[in-house]
């Protein structure tokens, strides 16, 4: 059997879910004999069944941003399977167009022209941002991995599924009540598989399996496996986060055998306006005391920076309006490790600027970096792939570079109409990328910074990444084209940062102790509702084989669940499962919950490759001897 590739039109009648070839799924009724539920056991189902119209009324009300990045895999010898190439997708999504109330109506092979699209509404925002992203030819569909959020969004009930009781199993601090499930009435795209319902108000936290394929026995169109998770974002409020996929056997052609994984992921549930604290204004004005005669004049070259900023602030408030970057986080990962790496390569190269240096995170899992103005601006998936903190060191000592030669955006955004369009244009709109000239000055003045500072010792170690990226670039085109800013390497395959390259050992897979590049998601999370970023506190492992290293690859992933109460006071959940080796849950009928109180940082230890104690706070010393860290050294198992 062959694996088709379906146009993306006949993908959205078909529920929108790209088709893939696969084991072919069992026939209605052989899903094998459901146990009986105990009244208890009973009452969880129908209370899960109630939530999950909540849960469709409450992302009816949201437009956030969705994101999937697809990894095509093929088997290898060494590796098990390695990335062959990939797709990026990201749009921000208005489901209050995209929901149909109707009652569900059986879909066979021969039903395919019926209405019931249930992202038509959101179809226009996907197709619209994809054609800003440049990614028309796409060969999956975004709406496909999106309806991974739901069951069923019309016929979840005991009317149409039949429950299984499995066991009780805590999911972080979230008890749950595990059920598998399997349609009871014939029909294409019914949900079956595994589910996780708490067991306070009857949530569904997580499920895991697929969707019924056609029954037609010579039908290509089968449902790829995934594994959909929630989160306790507001008090009464669970939303989808995250979506893993994975199908490792299929095949193409008569002997091409391929497979694929691919995140979806979801933020920006409550976007809106950014908020500026200004150092001009006080904000207290009872009583105040006019100080004007002790203002000093501003001459034009100060005149020129202001109006460089305020380009700045507009553009970064539009982004942050958008979903796009991070909003500032007081403490969090970009003034502990991503100011304080600016201030170690300042300090030592005796650069005087006249205005703040400011550090931010780009959402996006692009490999991607840029300035505005005096803003670093670094995508969370060249963040979460950097293995250690001199070859983040590399990537912002070539901003630094950008900022200190005066490569600045046009300051035509200091005008804050020329920012007033859709977020789905933005994009198309904000042009914050650097000129090919402008990027070799700024690589090679990076190098004189490198050279001058702290991390002088360890930069073969930082090569090593950009070795790791050249080694992976022709097949992950899709990661390294950036979306806002700069990639970093050239047209050719080469980096800005060659000479950087040309330091490092060679790549051996088999040297456990060499780390080029990390598995995306293994530094930083996205709060799905505030946007924020925030480090991981899962425990990372020194490989015990070539095949743990994972570089630039899509990994599981495994969520530490909490009820909002106790997120409120803490950081939110963390996905464990996207650090390498992350811890596995406990589980079982008696499982007990894990604690819910972070311990403390651990000393390196053996067999802790990369743990170490957390990077001084902004403005302390540099430490000497602590070069070789990774970016945000996390403590114990969550």
């Amino acid at each position: 059997m062959t694996f088709r590739k379906i146009s993306l039109t006949f993908l959205i009648i078909v529920l929108g879910v790209a088709s893939a070839h696969a084991k072919k799924e069992p026939k209605y009724g052989k899903y094998g004999q459901a146990r009986q539920l105990t009244p208890e056991q009973a009452a969880l189902v129908e209370k899960a069944v109630a939530r999950e119209k909540v849960l469709i009324k409450n992302i009816q009300q949201r437009t956030p941003l969705v994101e999937t990045y697809i990894q095509n895999t093929k088997p290898d010898l060494k590796l098990y399977s390695v990335p062959v190439s990939d797709e990026y997708t990201l749009s921000r999504v208005d489901f209050g167009k995209g929901f149909f109330d109707k009652t569900y109506a059986p879909r066979s092979a021969s039903n395919n022209n019926n209405k019931h699209k249930f992202f038509k509404g959101s179809f226009a925002s996907i197709t619209g941002l994809t054609k800003a992203l440049g990614l028309e030819k796409f060969t999956y569909s975004p709406t496909g991995f999106m309806q991974m959020m739901f069951l069923d969004p019309t016929g979840f009930d005991t009317s149409h599924y039949v429950f299984s009781f499995v066991r009780k199993e805590f999911l972080g601090s979230v008890r749950t009540w595990v059920y598998d499930v399997h349609p009871k009435v014939p029909g294409m795209g019914r949900f079956y598989g595994r589910v996780w319902v708490e067991d306070e108000d009857g949530n569904v936290v997580r499920f895991n399996g697929t969707y019924t394929g056609p029954t037609s026995e010579d039908s290509s169109k089968y449902y790829f496996h995934f594994d959909s998770w929630r989160m306790n974002v507001q008090p009464g409020i669970w939303l989808p986060v995250a979506i893993y996929v994975e199908e490792t056997n299929r095949i193409e052609g008569d002997t091409k055998t391929v497979g694929l994984k691919a995140q979806t992921h979801f933020w920006g549930y409550s976007l809106k306006l950014p908020t500026r604290d200004s150092e001009n204004v006080s904000i207290k004005v009872d009583d105040a005391v006019d100080n004007s005669q002790d203002s000093q004049d501003v001459g034009p070259l100060q005149a020129s920076r202001l109006w460089i900023t305020q380009a700045e602030n507009n553009v970064i408030d539009r982004l942050v309006e958008a979903g796009l970057v991070a909003p500032l986080n007081q403490g969090g990962y970009e003034n502990k490790v991503l100011d304080q790496i600016v201030i170690n390569l300042v300090v030592p190269n005796n650069l005087a600027f006249t205005d703040q240096l400011h550090t931010r995170v780009l959402l996006s899992t692009t490999v991607e970096t840029t300035t505005v103005g005096n803003t670093i601006l670094i995508s969370k998936g060249l963040i979460d792939s950097l293995p250690n903190e001199p070859a983040i060191a590399s990537v912002v000592a070539m901003e630094l570079a950008h900022i200190a030669m005066g490569h600045h955006i046009d300051t035509r955004y200091a005008f804050n109409d020329r920012l007033l369009f859709p977020d789905e244009s933005t994009f198309q709109r904000i042009d914050m990328y650097h000129s090919d000239h402008d990027n070799l000055e700024a690589a090679k003045k990076a190098m004189e910074y490198l050279q001058n500072s702290m991390y002088k010792d360890q930069l073969p170690t930082a090569g090593l990444f950009y070795a790791q990226l050249v080694d992976r670039e022709k097949v992950l085109k899709g990661l390294n084209t950036p979306k806002l800013g700069d990639s970093l390497l050239k047209a050719d395959g080469t980096p800005w940062m060659a000479d950087l390259q040309k330091m490092s050992p060679k790549l051996n897979w088999d040297d456990l102790t060499q780390s080029a590049a990390l598995p995306l998601g293994s530094w930083l999370k996205t709060d799905p509702w505030d946007d924020k970023v925030h480090m991981l506190t899962a425990k990372r492992y020194a490989p015990m084989n070539a095949r743990d290293k994972m570089p630039f690859e899509v990994t599981p992933i495994f969520y530490k669940l909490q009820r909002y109460d106790l997120a409120s006071v803490q950081v939110p959940a963390a996905p464990a499962g996207a650090a390498p080796a992350a811890d596995q849950p406990t589980t079982g009928p008696d499982a007990a919950p894990p604690t819910t109180t972070p311990p403390p940082p651990p000393a390196g230890q053996p067999g802790d490759a990369d743990a170490t104690p957390p990077p001084a706070a902004p403005g302390a010393q540099p430490a000497a001897g602590n070069t070789n860290t990774p970016p945000a050294p996390p403590p114990n198992p969550q």
